[in-house]
């Protein structure tokens, strides 16, 4: 019997010694791992702060740069359109300077806009911050037309075509 008693005295204290060692094992986070989960996840957020400062600052040059191609673009297709010359009659033909017509191209500027020569040195401002000028070189039957426009950002884009008399 008092074997049977040793071991009811002895068995409780083993299952309460195993638990408090379980009870330890399984305690949770403990300071100085938390620390360093603050400190890893502080750093990344850093670095994605500095990528997305990066992206808003940079965001608004590609709107910029499609304006200024726009304006450009819808300057040249205006004055492609145009008549060759102010000599050159309504429908084009027959083309000034041509074989027997008895029409020449004067290939002078004037005020009216209604021919290419006309924006010959022509230059605007189509938004704030933005200028554009006109270069026409006449060459035999062929004319340079070149519109180019600069951006807020000191960014020039040149847009060139030729117009031929025929």
């Amino acid at each position: 019997m008092l074997k049977w008693r040793l071991m009811q005295v002895a068995m409780p204290m083993r299952i309460k010694s195993e638990r408090r060692l379980h009870r330890v094992s399984q305690s949770g986070v403990s300071l100085i791992e938390l620390i360093v989960f603050i400190v890893i996840v502080s750093i990344a957020l850093l670095a994605l702060t500095a990528v997305f400062q990066q992206a808003t600052k940079s965001n608004a040059d590609p709107l910029i740069r499609v304006r200024t191609l726009e304006a450009a673009q819808s300057l040249l297709d205006d004055i492609i359109a145009l008549k060759y010359d102010g000599a050159t009659p309504s429908g084009g033909v027959p083309a000034c300077g041509a074989t027997g017509s008895g029409i020449s191209c004067n290939n002078t500027p004037d005020s009216d806009l209604n021919d290419v020569d006309d924006y010959s040195g022509y230059s605007d401002t189509p938004y704030p911050s933005y200028t554009r000028q006109v270069t026409i070189t006449a060459n035999s039957n062929r004319k340079l037309i070149q519109v180019k426009v600069t951006n807020p950002l000191g960014e020039s884009i040149t847009l060139a075509a030729e117009r031929a008399n025929f």
